[in-house]
């Protein structure tokens, strides 16, 4: 993709740079959602297994009360990199079905020598 210091030009998409980056935002919201899983699965699983120490008060004092928000927001963040992914797909899509459809429209244009180009 471009970096904006072409003559006149502000984005120069790729279909190809646009694709070869939409699974990354799907990978990466597999692994965000596979550590979000682990977090709860473990966390419930062992109920509370900070300990009741210093260190394990001062953890449960500022997670406990957070916890369903720190799920709920990374949810989010896994959907929108999922949406990510797919708009980005769409676009490739999109991008190369206009390139066809304009292609096509030159294409089937037929030039009338001597003529004024209407019908």
């Amino acid at each position: 993709m471009s970096d904006g210091h072409g003559k006149g030009k502000v984005l120069d998409i790729k279909v190809a740079d646009v694709k070869s980056v939409s699974p990354t935002f799907h990978r990466q919201a597999k692994k965000l959602s596979d550590a979000l899983t682990t977090l709860i699965n473990t966390l419930d699983g062992y109920g509370e297994p900070w300990g009741d120490d210093g260190p394990g008060k001062e953890f449960a004092k500022n997670y406990k009360p957070n916890q369903k928000h720190i799920e709920s927001s990374t949810g989010i963040l896994v959907l929108g990199l999922t949406s990510i992914h797919e708009a980005l797909q769409d676009m490739a899509d999109g991008h190369v079905d206009n390139d066809k459809l304009i292609e096509g429209m030159f294409t089937k244009a037929k030039h009338t020598p001597g003529g004024d180009g209407h019908k």
